[in-house]
């Protein structure tokens, strides 16, 4: 199995003998059960008024209508206005319009004449949005969210490589190299990590219960040498020569063995299997979702901030200063040179996006009137998916590559959807339709 795709057993937990959880797995299991939170609380919320109006249900939404009006109120310290209504447009149910196109009622026509005119519906609405006086506005929001999701989603996914590549290059150049040595008689019992031996001469030595991280044999000979529980992670045999050595309960294999090494008279038993890689090991794994929890938590400020100031600094003025703010962070990591730095950073960037999204959904929403606010809002979901899909590709084939274009890249798609985003109409006063 390759290093990459290990499951580390040592921090699993077992439910009796029958079943066992690995990190991942429980990673998945707690990532999934605010998934499974959210689809039992929608049970108990109550449908959208224009659902119960298509559906002929009247009272139903005027309850609903009243217990919206009445919290509004309460919010805005007038708890004794009274609700109330002085027009409703029902929709037209689109059950009448199948009794109409097919007299017989048969459920198959029925069915194939809803799917025909709910999309017909969804095209007809998405066209609506793109008409006069809506053209303009669209477009710049579709800009202002491609941008964004593509700065974000695209560093999200180059933030982790990049402190993986540095903290490989840290401990590369620590890298210990020993050349021409002796070794007679002695009994490794302890672990040997990030070192390289060159011409080297083993000789009745005794490898016991040890592990050899990251180490590489080079050219060297090993003669009536004894392998026994001995785990090699990251480590290999390079044109080496084995004779006479006796290898038990190792992890030591054709894979291990290359570029030419021999194996003379020597006898392997009771092999390892599977993959012994743990975090301790391959401490980087750890690091992929502890900076990942760390851009998560700095996300929190941001959303209290937004919360708190988004009605006082207005909508427009929070969502492009957030992303020109956001891009400029962007532009410093080109001088970060350490771990520390570009984590710092990352939280930074985090926390200083967070205030742009939640500014776009407001803004995007309060754009629409109700006609078209689903179609609308879900077509500009649609475009930040794409766009995130193209940040993970563009941005994650640049790793370890170069800097410059990704930051460049992050820096002048945010600056730019930013000042786009300073030309939408503000809609702090609208009154939604």
């Amino acid at each position: 199995m390759a290093p990459g795709i290990c499951l580390w057993a040592e921090i699993s937990f077992s439910m009796g003998s029958a079943y066992q959880f690995h990190s991942w797995r429980v990673f998945v299991v707690v990532c999934a059960l605010p998934c499974v939170c959210a689809v039992v609380a929608l049970t108990f919320m109550p449908e959208s008024p224009r659902f119960y109006l298509e559906v002929g249900k009247h009272d139903e939404a005027w309850m609903i209508l009243k217990q919206i009006h009445d919290t509004n109120m309460r919010a805005r310290g007038q708890p004794e206005k009274v609700f109330t209504v002085n027009r409703i447009k029902i929709p037209k149910q689109l059950d009448e319009f199948v009794e109409i196109e097919s007299e017989s009622g048969n459920p198959v026509a029925k069915f194939f004449f809803r799917m025909k005119a709910e999309i017909r519906g969804i095209y007809l609405n998405l066209m609506k949005c793109f008409n006069y006086p809506m053209r303009e506005n669209m477009t710049r929001l579709a800009i202002v969210w491609f941008t964004l999701s593509f700065g974000y989603y695209g560093l999200s996914v180059w933030f982790p490589d990049v402190i993986k590549h540095l903290q490989a290059d840290e401990y590369a150049s620590k890298v210990k190299v020993h050349n021409n040595e002796r070794i007679e008689d002695f009994t490794f019992n302890f672990t040997l990590e990030n070192q390289i031996h060159k011409n080297g001469l083993f000789i009745n030595d005794r490898f016991i219960n040890m592990k050899l991280r990251s180490v590489t044999f080079i050219d060297s000979t090993f003669r009536n040498c004894i392998f026994d529980d001995v785990t090699s992670v990251g480590s290999f045999f390079r044109n080496c020569t084995f004779i006479d050595a006796f290898f038990y309960n190792t992890d030591i294999d054709d894979s291990k063995l290359i570029d030419g090494t021999e194996v003379v008279n020597s006898t392997f038993t009771h092999n390892k299997t599977g993959c012994q890689m743990t975090f301790d090991d391959d401490y980087s794994a750890y690091w992929v979702y502890f900076i990942n929890f760390l851009g998560t938590l700095a996300v929190l400020p941001g959303n209290i901030v937004s919360a708190l100031l988004m009605d006082k600094i207005g909508r427009l003025s929070m969502l492009g200063g957030s992303m020109i703010l956001s891009g400029i962070s962007c532009f410093f990591l080109w001088f970060g040179t350490s771990e520390s730095m570009m984590i710092f950073m990352l939280c930074l960037y985090n926390g200083l996006s967070i205030s742009a999204w939640n500014s776009l959904d407001v803004v995007t929403t309060e754009s629409f009137p109700t006609v078209r606010r689903g179609t609308g809002f879900g077509f500009c979901n649609a475009l930040c998916k794409l766009s995130a899909v193209l940040g993970n590709m563009i941005f994650g084939s640049l790793v370890g590559i170069t800097k410059a274009i990704p930051i460049l890249m992050a820096s002048s798609v945010l600056v730019g959807g930013g000042l786009v985003s300073l030309r939408l109409p503000d809609t702090m006063a609208n009154v939604l339709m």
